[in-house]
């Protein structure tokens, strides 16, 4: 991982495979999942389920969603939202996309996981 400005450089889009997530562990913080999906959009939230702290990274991807491996809830990739009756939010990492490249916001990785909190992911789309 490498520090280009105030943005992360975690590696290329091709490591991780549409439907998919990866980790990306972060030394004194809350570990990241990244996630692509069928249609080329890229996610990041951290890598917990609001519900019981499930490795979201785990799930199954739906759409813009990911459901806990634990017990099925339902989490928007866009906002950290549990979807449906089920309340709880879990923090997303703005990202963005770059020559093929996936780039997280450093202060958002770096800080406390409840800074990132209130920032919404806007899809990336791979090139």
């Amino acid at each position: 991982m490498a520090a280009v400005g105030t943005w992360l450089d975690i590696g290329p889009t091709t490591q991780i495979e549409a439907g998919t997530a990866r980790t990306l562990p972060v030394e004194g913080g809350e570990e990241i999942a990244v996630f692509h999906t069928m249609r080329g959009e890229f996610y990041a939230l951290v890598n917990k389920c609001p519900h019981k702290a499930g490795p979201l990274s785990q799930g199954i991807v739906h759409g813009d969603t990911v459901s806990c491996p634990l017990h099925n809830w339902r989490i928007s990739l866009r906002t950290g939202e549990a979807q449906g009756e089920d309340k709880g939010c879990t923090p997303t990492i703005p990202l963005k996309l770059d020559g093929g490249r996936i780039f997280l916001l450093r202060e958002a990785v770096i800080a406390p996981a409840h800074a990132a909190a209130k920032s919404a992911t806007t899809p990336a789309r791979a090139a």
